[in-house]
């Protein structure tokens, strides 16, 4: 090779070819990881719903066995004949997530902005009330509404049973048995679902708004009312819902605080399952409670304008 001549120029190797069952596994890995979750959805609730459905449209009894029939009158006479327990499921359950709300709202901003050192604190005594069955929650509540008790005493003195009576929430000098009770109950159960989402929603916003908002010479109640509770909807609607939809099914506070007058549509699920043995009315039950729930939740996060839930 001459020193005019030029050195062959090399040539670069071949593309290494994808390995494409390598990329193919880390594609699949994402629904392998949610492969455990749609399996429990299916074998725990799809399947059940499907089964209930199923329930639904049956005739027969328990003697002679049920076969569906697509008896769709079930659902008619379900709802004529127990109507009043559906409107009084739905205003108990809107009344005690209305007093949750008035009661948690404060609670929470109070964690979040105020609380400190004490947060924590403040945080476990909220869900305290976890670390005790429901069922024991609720029965001390039978002592605590005692005709003889110092909160019925104290509620005679202030005159606000005289209210209480003419709206028709109690009975007399007597809180037990009455829906006042209920509503007590499905309150205490359900609080720290609306204080935890409240809390968590708050805690998001940021403090310098607030400082910004004071900058401007807005009042403390123009800086709740048109930043600290606009920021806070997205907690607002999930503490309402997660509230609203437990309460309205709950039978439990209706039948050891309340009386046959006071029974919720779940009173009436619970009965027709396990005493009268109607499956077919039991099913038709929960799945019109599980429609007009529906309605009403889908209504209201469309007015509420926030589809972020924390």
């Amino acid at each position: 090779m001459t020193s005019t001549e030029a050195p062959p120029a090399e040539t670069a190797p071949p593309p290494t070819p994808p390995v494409r069952g390598a990329a193919t596994r880390k594609r699949l890995v994402p629904y392998w990881l949610l492969l455990p979750g749609v399996l429990w959805l299916l074998v725990f609730f799809a399947l059940p719903m499907v089964y209930q459905a199923s329930t639904s449209v049956q005739t027969g009894s328990l003697e002679e066995g049920f076969r569906v029939t697509w008896h769709l009158r079930t659902y008619a006479d379900a709802l004529r004949d127990y109507y009043p327990q559906f409107v009084r499921s739905l205003l108990y359950a809107g009344t005690a997530t209305l007093l949750c709300l008035l009661l948690g709202y404060p609670l929470a901003y109070l964690i979040a902005f105020k609380a400190g050192r004490w947060r924590n604190p403040l945080l476990v005594l909220v869900i305290a009330p976890f670390f005790t069955s429901f069922l024991i929650r609720t029965l001390a509540w039978k002592t605590i509404l005692a005709d003889d008790g110092t909160v019925v005493a104290l509620l005679d003195t202030l005159h606000v049973l005289d209210v209480t009576g003419w709206l028709g929430w109690t009975e007399g000098d007597r809180v037990l048995a009455t829906p006042m009770a209920v509503v007590c109950g499905l309150t205490y159960n359900f609080l720290p679902f609306m204080i935890l989402p409240l809390y968590t929603s708050l805690e998001r916003i940021d403090g310098r708004l607030h400082e910004a908002a004071g900058d401007l010479y807005a009042k403390p109640w123009t800086v709740f009312r048109k930043v600290t509770f606009p920021l806070s909807m997205p907690g607002v609607v999930s503490g309402t819902l997660l509230t609203f939809i437990p309460a309205s099914g709950d039978y439990v506070n209706a039948e050891l605080l309340g009386s046959t007058d006071t029974k919720m549509v779940g009173s009436v699920i619970q009965t027709q399952f396990l005493r009268v043995l109607d499956y077919p009315t039991a099913a038709a039950l929960s799945f019109i409670l599980m429609a007009v729930v529906l309605v009403m939740v889908t209504v209201y996060i469309r007015r509420a304008g926030t589809e972020d839930l924390v």
